[in-house]
């Protein structure tokens, strides 16, 4: 229990990184960690009058991959019909929308737009 439980806190010590570096970059944040049953947002926030759904990941090194690449399908899928459920009850027809990825590995951040499509 211990081990998952420094693993959530570690996981909010990135998220709030990938945060501050978006509202650096411009962007507004309007929620937090929005968990429906079939899937979970990291960050959701709006430039101009783009909605971005972000999803946060870090890894130690990339001797295994970039951050990125734990973003599978499947996840991606969670994401993007919790997004729908989103979009729905805040009535956000009219704006665009789309899915980025912020990878963070050492002391790098990227913020990868348009990381994968929504359906």
């Amino acid at each position: 229990m211990q081990e998952q439980t420094n693993s959530v806190e570690i996981g909010k010590h990135y998220e709030k990184l990938a945060e501050k570096f978006l509202v650096i970059h411009g962007y507004i944040i309007l929620r937090k960690n929005y968990k429906k049953r079939e899937g979970e947002i990291d960050i959701i926030c709006q430039r101009d009058k783009d909605i971005v759904f972000v999803e946060v990941k870090y890894r130690t090194s990339i001797k295994n991959g970039f951050p990125r690449e734990y973003v599978t399908y499947k996840k991606q899928k969670k994401i993007i019909i919790a997004s729908k459920y989103y979009i729905m009850e805040e009535n956000h027809y009219d704006v665009n929308y789309r899915y980025d990825v912020i990878e963070i590995y050492k002391n790098n951040i990227n913020h990868i737009e348009n990381a994968f499509l929504g359906g």
